[in-house]
Order: C-alpha cells, then structure tokens, then sequence
C-alpha cells in the first residue's frame, strides 16, 4: 500500500492568524475605538459577510471592482454557460457563474441596509461596524486579503458638525491607543474638482482622481507621466505643476490653491457660467469654504487641530466620495500606508432608489494599526494580560483550598487561573511569565491556617500577606 502523504498546512495568501498575544492587542484597539463611538452616538451594525454582485459592482471605480472576491454559484455552476461565454471572456461568463461576492467595505453594505431598512430608521442615522473585508489585492506589507475595519457613519444630514466630529474621533481614538505623531490629512473632492475645471479639462475628473491616488506609491514623475496618457494635454499638467508644490500650514495651502486655480480659470476655458469673481471655479470655491468651516467647527469643540493638514494631492481612489476626504498616517512608524481613512458621499444611496441622503464616514484598519502599535511598542502591559493572577498548586489539601479561592476571585470580576498541575514552583512561575500574568497567590499550609495568602507581584518581585478581600481590593 501506498505511503500516503502528509500535506504541510499553509494559510492563503494576505491571511493571517492571530494567537491569544495578538487578539489580546487587537481588543484593546476594537475596545479603544468602540468606546470612542459609543461616545458620539453611534449605534452598533453588523451585516452579511456575502453580498450580491448586484449590490457591490460599480460602486467602487473599475479598479475597486477588480479587486472583488467573487463566490462561484453553488452546485453545477458551469451549467448555464455555453462555449461562447468561455471565448467571449469573463463580462459574458462572470454572470452566469458567480451571483454573490464577499464584501469589499462596509460602506456600500451600510447603503443597502440603509435603503433597506429606511423606514424603521431615525435620521439622521449613526452606526458603527466592526467586521472583516475582503480585497484581491496583491498581499504585502501593511496590505492583506482579509482585513478588519471599523466603520463609523452618519448618514440624513450634510451638516459639517459631522466631518468636525469625525476629526475629534480620529484625535480620542489615537490618544487612547498612546499615539501621539500622526496627521489627519483633509481635502475636498469639490476641490479637485474645481482644479479639473481650472485646467479646462472638464469631464475627466475620475482620471485625475486615479492618477494623484498613486502619488504616494509611484511619485510625482510617473503621475504626470500617467495623466498624459490619459489624454491630460501638456499644458493642462504644466498648469497642475502649482497645485504639487503647496507649503506652508493649512491656511497658507488653501490659499495657495485658490490662487491657483484662480490663475488657471479662464471663461474661455469652461465658460464664464463655471467662474464666480474671485476667478475660482464655483465648484473649488465651495471646497475651500467647506474645509475652513470644518476647521472652525474643530476648533468650538476643543479641538486645537494641530494634528490636521489640508493636502490637495489627497484623492482617494473610491468614487463615491463628493465632499471632504480624510486620511490618517502615523509619522514616525515604519509602515507608511493610512491606518484610517473615510470622507463625504451624497448620493450613495441613490444606486439603490433611495436618491438625496448625504452621509459621511470614517474607516479605522485594525491590522495596520495593530501593525503600528507593535512596532511603536505602544501596547500597554495589562492589556495583553489575560490573567491577572495565578493560584500556584502545591498538593491536594493547597488545591482544595485554592478552588475556593479561585471562584471568589472570578466572582469579583478578577481574571484568574489555578496551574491545573502540582508541579514545581519553578515551571509555575515560568507559565505565569509566559503568559504576562503579573500576579501569583501562594497557598501553602501556613496561609491556609492564618487565611493570609502571599499575593507575589512578578515584576517588582514584592510579595505581601493579605487576606482574600485584600487581594481583591489590591487587584482591582
């Protein structure tokens, strides 16, 4: 008979798994990010990991929708296809086998359950989602296939409070997780719009949108490269040399930029229609003013706003965003990709028959931000503790007593263990190293009769002889 073989097991591609340490660090930022929610109103969400193909095509660019993982048809799926499907390529065949797709966000999720759901809902409507995506991406550093984020959306009103409040929520989330270098990059798609109609290249927003989104991967040069093939003129991208080159603070830099599209807009370009007196196109000039009443509003909240930074290279590749666009770096951590991003929608609900509802949202990446904390060595002690304290095992009469010991603790809300094993104190010790349990209580036959038990602190080496109740008080 054969030797059967024995298959190595190995994880897909952009997987990861996540062992007790690491999901001991991924709840204190879930934790950290869902109180700061909760704290703004927002109400919990959860849908299907699966959505029909119908619901997430098109809603993300044509690069967005190449990255969807499609789900084949259960049973026989090639049964409704013919030979002429195969040979006129996947548009013809990806129908016919594939109706379903994980989800690729949950945005677009939320949309659908808004639409869905309209009339049971009251607006303006705020909920917060913690689920994994799936993308098709190539994997690589700080980029998986199957990723968590954390959504927080309001969506029936276009206040601006709400973009001034996604702000203060980036700044508390961050200052509960101890990070403090980071920048909330801030533009306005109706800017970038406006410097579209400034270059006289009307019509080809979504080329430039998908061109500067690059920048930060394939710098300045190979963008410029990339805007002349798509039908950008030279003089066009010779015009959008200014808006590249902006310094200065926020203020100085929306400045800047309406003096450059002012500079560029000429009624014959577009039509003096577009033009208000300022020489900006109309579009731009609402932008501006946008993003300078988000930043008073920050400010009548408390907020100084040094953390934020207007940059008019920030596009953001998904397009269904049409006003303010938010993305988040941390500065001094090796892995330079966004941890967080999100921005304004008009009309996403519109696709699904439900046209007029403007909503804004914020997305939070768990494992970039996990990334980030371990580089930064942020994560603080206790909280990858899952135990606070060990009941060491010394014999049967210890253990018999221990037991007891041990259900008054966990009565009390204290997380903790008894070594299932009457082993050495050596190896005891050596697991509650281990396991980062920062407390042991001995119970040997002395504590047992003066009911005083050593209560061992593992990193300052101190051990004390309190009573339970005193254990109890000192542990909480």
């Amino acid at each position: 008979m054969a030797k059967q073989s024995i298959e190595k097991p190995v994880l897909p591609k952009g997987t990861r798994d996540f062992g007790p340490a690491q999901m001991a660090g991924r709840t204190f930022i879930l934790d950290s990010i869902r109180t700061v929610f909760r704290s703004f109103g927002y109400q919990p969400l959860e849908t299907p990991s699966m959505e029909n193909l119908s619901v997430l095509t098109g809603k993300y660019g044509d690069e967005g929708d190449q990255l969807l993982f499609k789900i084949l048809n259960s049973g026989d799926f090639l049964s409704r296809t013919t030979e002429a499907d195969y040979q006129q390529g996947a548009p013809q065949m990806l129908p016919k086998i594939a109706e379903k797709g994980l989800r690729y966000d949950l945005t677009v999720p939320f949309a659908r359950y808004v639409v869905m759901n309209q009339h049971e809902l009251t607006f303006p409507f705020r909920r917060f989602q913690i689920q994994p995506v799936w993308r098709a991406d190539r994997p690589q550093k700080g980029r998986y296939r199957e990723f968590y984020q954390c959504d927080a959306d309001v969506v029936g009103t276009d206040s601006l409070i709400c973009e001034a409040e996604i702000v203060l929520m980036i700044e508390q989330v961050f200052a509960r997780l101890g990070i403090t270098d980071f920048t909330i990059k801030i533009n306005n798609r109706k800017i970038l719009q406006g410097v579209v109609e400034s270059i006289g290249a009307e019509g080809k927003e979504s080329d430039l949108l998908v061109a500067i989104d690059k920048l930060d991967k394939i710098g300045l040069e190979k963008v410029l490269d990339e805007l002349s093939q798509r039908g950008f003129s030279p003089a066009a991208i010779e015009q959008l040399a200014p808006i590249f080159e902006l310094s200065g603070d926020t203020e100085s830099r929306l400045t800047a930029a309406e003096k450059a599209m002012q500079h560029s807009a000429t009624p014959k370009a577009f039509g003096a229609t577009g033009v208000p007196a300022t020489g900006v196109p109309a579009i731009g000039q609402q932008g501006i003013s946008e993003l300078r009443e988000v930043l008073s509003l920050v400010r009548d909240m408390g907020s100084a706003g040094e953390h934020v930074a207007f940059d008019i290279t920030l596009a953001r590749g998904l397009s269904y965003y049409t006003g303010a666009i938010f993305e988040v770096k941390v500065n001094n951590a090796s892995l330079t990709s966004s941890v967080s991003g999100g921005g304004r929608y008009d009309n996403l609900t519109g696709v699904f028959g439900m046209p007029g509802m403007s909503g804004v949202g914020i997305s939070f990446g768990v494992d970039r931000l996990y990334d980030v904390m371990e580089d930064l060595q942020l994560f603080p002690q206790e909280a990858l503790a899952a135990t606070q304290v060990l009941l060491v095992n010394f014999d049967k009469p210890s253990k018999k007593h221990a037991l007891g010991l041990l259900s008054t603790l966990r009565d009390a809300g204290i997380s903790a263990e008894i070594y299932p094993d009457a082993v050495k104190m050596k190896k005891q010790f050596a697991y509650a190293d281990k396991k980062n349990i920062p407390y042991i209580v001995v119970v040997g036959a002395e504590e047992m009769q003066q009911k005083r038990y050593g209560l061992k602190d593992l990193k300052s080496g101190e051990q004390v002889a309190l009573s339970i109740e005193e254990i109890i008080e000192r542990l909480k």
